[in-house]
């Protein structure tokens, strides 16, 4: 006996103590409606999206670790203007826009699958992100926004998420 990882995808905050999970934790000995009540509070920052979890056991002592990788940047930016697929002509055929602070709020979800040492640089990301797919941002090119983020006009909205950041 050692450890044992279990790969799934639930919809986050949605995992239900139903197969193919249920079976798979039983095997384990474990509570399934403890674990599944984890694994919700786990993804529930992911609500609407399908999200993989993986469930580390060890079988030994009964105790797990739940890892969980978030969606895509493109699925969230996508979600956040209410489009099904990107543009195929980002520079030319725009498929949204969005506020900066979504930009933001988007940065702090992906933070931990992010190389950014600081919101500033996770917020350039997503934007690069944004103008990849086609969407705008306050009605601008997300390029223009970055050159507006690194000359300091979105600090004071920045420093309001400062703490957030820190935190996830």
């Amino acid at each position: 006996m050692g450890i044992r990882v279990i790969n799934v995808k639930v919809r986050g905050g949605e995992a239900k103590p139903a197969p193919p999970l249920a079976p798979a934790i039983e095997k384990l000995g474990l509570d399934v409606n403890k674990v599944v009540e984890d694994i919700n509070k786990a993804t529930e920052k992911y609500k609407g999206f399908e999200v993989a979890v993986k469930l580390i056991v060890d079988e030994n002592t009964k105790e797990y670790e739940i890892e969980v990788k978030p969606p895509t940047t493109t699925e969230l930016l996508l979600k956040a203007v209410g489009a099904s697929e990107p543009s195929g002509d980002p520079m030319h055929q725009k498929i949204g826009d969005l506020p900066f602070e979504k930009i933001v709020e988007i940065a702090i979800l992906k933070k931990p699958s992010l190389n950014a040492k600081t919101l500033k640089a996770a917020v350039k990301t997503i934007l690069g992100s944004a103008r990849s797919i086609g969407i705008t941002v306050d009605g601008k090119d997300p390029k223009q926004v970055t050159k507006e983020v690194e000359e300091g006009l979105y600090d004071a909205v920045l420093a309001k998420y400062e703490e957030e950041w820190e935190k996830a």
